[in-house]
């Protein structure tokens, strides 16, 4: 369980390194009067710092050794 965790955490860590944020579309609506609407799409970015991908990588790598180990 700990191994899938691991490679979970190093996948997701690879992935916010190499797309470092993600974008998405917002409609907002500007007014509307009787049956007419103005509206617009306006585009937000979330961005992800690199030290999150790595902190990600890092900690992933730690559980899959750990959870290669065999407790006795």
């Amino acid at each position: 369980m700990i191994k899938m965790a691991g490679i979970v955490l190093i996948i997701l860590g690879t992935l916010a390194l190499v797309y470092q944020g993600f974008t998405y579309t917002q409609t907002k609506q500007d007014a509307q009067i009787g049956s007419l609407t103005i509206q617009h799409d306006e585009t937000k970015t979330l961005p992800f710092p690199p030290i999150v991908g790595g902190i990600f990588i890092v900690a992933g790598v730690v559980a899959f050794v750990v959870g290669n180990r065999r407790i006795v």
